[in-house]
């Protein structure tokens, strides 16, 4: 498959959920063509710059042109909330686990105002960045997503958990733990029980893998969230991709095929 099959395959899945959401007469892109680019750059990775040029260079003319960098990032972030259409319903079992993500290296730390989140260890390295936070359908589809920094233990994620208690029973591992109580539909799971929760280590892998999203090159919230916005709605998107283009494939679901 090519980049351009892939880019009109996310394009046509996006615009089939923004049908009533109507082009500002001063904006040069759709608000379908935002979206995809905002998912091709999260299925990318790297610096925004970086993939601008790329975008800019090769497939310029698929979008009819496209808007200066600056302004285009601008824009990614404005309308970031539109990413939540992509966000699946939650099945009876879900699964809850965070991923650490770094931002700059700890010898940096305290050089700028700007500075999101402490020092924290990311298997048994230290790290300065956040931890995302995905609760995954049975499916293995995003429902919902949030991130805190780093430095913060994951038993901080245990409210947004509480927000489903009608509708699902959150699985979790033991990093979740809290002295102060849990919510009602929070089950923590040992090592070795419950393989409900693989899912979510598999789709962590493939965001290590495909997207390179081990690091972010973000310095002020408002981006970062809008990258975490679009990496969410660009994991339901191809997954669901996945199942439409090989109906028969054993695996579960899988987005490898559409690296870029």
């Amino acid at each position: 498959m090519t980049t351009e099959d892939i880019i009109y395959h996310i394009f046509y899945q996006v615009d089939e959920q923004m049908l009533d959401v109507a082009k500002h007469r001063q904006a040069k892109l759709y608000p379908s063509e935002l979206v995809t680019i905002g998912i091709l750059f999260a299925l990318k990775g790297s610096h925004f710059s970086a993939f601008y040029r790329w975008l800019k260079r090769d497939y310029d003319s698929l979008f009819g042109g496209l808007p200066d960098r600056t302004r285009l990032q601008r824009a990614l972030q404005v309308h970031q909330d539109w990413c939540d259409r992509f966000l699946k319903e939650p099945s009876f079992f879900t699964v809850a686990d965070s991923y650490p993500i770094e931002l700059i290296f700890p010898i940096r730390a305290g050089r700028s105002q700007q500075q999101i989140g402490k020092k924290g260890k990311d298997k048994g390295r230290w790290s300065i960045g956040i931890r995302l936070w995905w609760l995954l359908s049975d499916s293995g589809q995003v429902v919902e997503w949030y991130w805190l920094p780093m430095n913060q233990p994951d038993k901080d994620f245990n409210p947004l958990a509480a927000y489903f208690a009608d509708e699902s029973i959150v699985l979790t591992d033991l990093g979740f733990r809290d002295a102060n109580g849990l919510p009602p539909n929070l089950k923590v799971c040992k090592k070795g029980t419950w393989n409900e929760r693989m899912i979510v280590e598999t789709t962590f892998s493939m965001l290590t893998v495909v997207c390179h999203t081990k690091k972010f090159f973000h310095r002020l919230p408002d981006y970062l969230w809008s990258h975490c916005a679009y990496l969410a709605a660009m994991f339901n998107v191809l997954t669901t991709l996945f199942h439409q283009l090989f109906p028969g494939d054993e695996r579960q679901r899988s987005i490898a095929e559409f690296s870029l």
